[in-house]
C-alpha cells in the first residue's frame, strides 16, 4: 500500500512541475496536507512550491511564477477603457493574429469571453445556441446564453461518447422558417472538452456545413492552447473555421486571470461596448495582461509539450488512476484507484 502511495505522489507532483490538469483531485486542505505527507523523500521541497502545486480540483488553481510578476511590475498603466494602453492593445493584436483574425478583446474570464462572444453575433431572438450537452456554456456560466441573450440552447449528446461529429450536428439544428422553432444562428464548440481533442478535420465539416447555411460558428478555445501542443492542428488551423474565438490564459498556462475573444473588427468593437455594460471594463488592466503575455510566452507550448509525455499518460492509464477520457493531451481528467470517496 504504501509504495503505491509513493508511486501516486510522485505522478502527481509531476503532473504539478509540468502544467498537467488532473482534475478533481485533491479536493481538500487535507487532501493536500495528505499527498505532501506521502511524497518521498527524496522529492525535493521546490517541487511543491505552493498549494495549488499538488491542487488538482483544475487546472485554473495556479500560481503566479516570478517571470509573471516581473512581467507585472514592469507593465503599461494605461487606461484600457479609453484604449489607451500599449500592452494590452499589443497583445490583443497578436492572440488576434495567431488565430487567423483581425482584432481581439482581453475579458476577466472564459465565461466572459463566451457569453459576450454570442451576445455579440445573436442580435436578434428567437434563436437558438447548438453545443455540447457537456459544454461549458451550458453547464457552468451560469445561465448566461440565456439571461444576456435570450437563446435556447440546443444541447447534442455525441453518439460516439466522446466529441459531437457532423451527423450529430445535422440531427439536432434547426434550419426550418417553421415559426413553431427558435432556429440555431450559433454553434458553440468547445475544445477539447472534457481531455478529448475535437479533430481538426471534424471541425473543418462543421463549419463548412454552417456556413453553407448561414449559422455562425463560435470557439470555447479555454484550453486550445493543449490540444495544439498535443499536435492536434495550429492556434490559425482552428481559429479560421470559426467567426469568434475565446482562448483562456489562468487554466493550463498559468496566468492569475484573463481571456482574449478575438473576431472581426465589427464584432469585437460591439463585444466591447457589450462587455463595458455587464461591467466588464478595466481600467490600469496591463498589470494583469502583462502576467498572461508571461504565461503564454513560458509556458506555450514548451511547457505544454513536456507535459505530453505518452510514457507518464502510460503510467497513469496503466498504473493506479481510472480515467474518464483517453490521454490525447496534457489535460486529463481521472481518480486515484486507492481514493475513497467522499474523503
Amino acid at each position: 500500500m504504501h509504495s503505491t502511495l509513493n508511486f501516486c505522489a510522485r505522478v502527481l507532483l509531476t503532473l504539478a512541475r509540468r502544467h498537467t490538469a488532473l482534475s478533481v483531485f485533491p479536493r481538500n486542505s487535507a487532501q493536500i496536507q495528505y499527498l505532501r505527507q506521502m511524497a518521498p523523500a527524496n522529492i525535493s521541497a521546490s517541487c511543491v512550491p505552493s498549494p495549488s502545486a499538488c491542487d488538482f480540483r483544475s487546472d485554473t488553481v495556479t500560481t503566479p511564477t516570478p517571470s509573471m510578476l516581473r512581467a507585472m511590475v514592469s507593465s503599461s498603466v494605461g487606461d484600457d477603457v479609453y484604449q489607451e494602453d500599449t500592452t494590452t492593445s499589443s497583445f490583443e493584436q497578436q492572440i488576434a493574429m495567431l488565430l487567423g483574425h483581425e482584432a481581439g478583446l482581453f475579458v476577466s474570464s472564459g465565461t466572459m469571453g463566451n457569453q459576450l462572444a454570442l451576445r455579440s453575433l445573436l442580435m436578434r431572438p428567437p434563436h437558438s445556441v447548438l453545443c455540447d450537452y457537456r459544454a461549458h456554456i451550458a453547464v457552468a456560466e451560469a445561465g448566461g446564453a440565456s439571461s444576456l441573450s435570450q437563446a435556447m440552447l440546443q444541447l447534442v449528446v455525441p453518439k460516439n461518447g466522446i466529441y459531437a461529429t457532423l451527423e450529430d450536428i445535422k440531427d439536432s439544428i434547426t434550419l426550418s422558417d417553421d415559426i413553431h422553432t427558435s432556429p440555431t444562428k450559433v454553434i458553440s464548440l468547445e475544445n477539447p472538452l472534457g481531455g478529448s481533442i475535437l479533430p481538426l478535420m471534424e471541425i473543418q465539416k462543421i463549419s463548412s456545413f454552417a456556413r453553407q447555411h448561414g449559422v455562425k460558428l463560435h470557439l470555447d478555445g479555454a484550453r486550445l492552447w493543449n490540444a495544439v501542443a498535443a499536435g492536434a492542428g495550429t492556434l490559425e488551423e482552428y481559429g479560421r473555421c470559426f467567426d469568434t474565438v475565446s482562448v483562456c490564459f489562468s487554466k493550463g498556462l498559468g496566468a492569475p486571470i484573463g481571456s482574449i475573444l478575438v473576431g472581426n473588427e465589427e464584432l469585437i468593437r460591439y463585444a466591447r461596448w457589450v462587455r463595458k455594460s455587464i461591467g466588464g471594463g478595466m481600467r490600469q488592466v496591463g498589470l494583469i495582461v502583462a502576467a498572461a503575455r508571461a504565461a503564454y510566452e513560458d509556458v506555450f507550448p514548451t511547457g505544454l509539450l513536456e507535459s505530453h509525455d505518452r510514457h507518464l499518460h502510460g503510467g497513469l492509464e496503466y498504473g493506479q488512476y481510472f480515467l474518464s477520457t483517453p490521454p490525447c493531451s496534457s489535460l486529463t481528467w481521472g481518480r486515484p484507484a486507492f481514493w475513497t470517496p467522499g474523503w
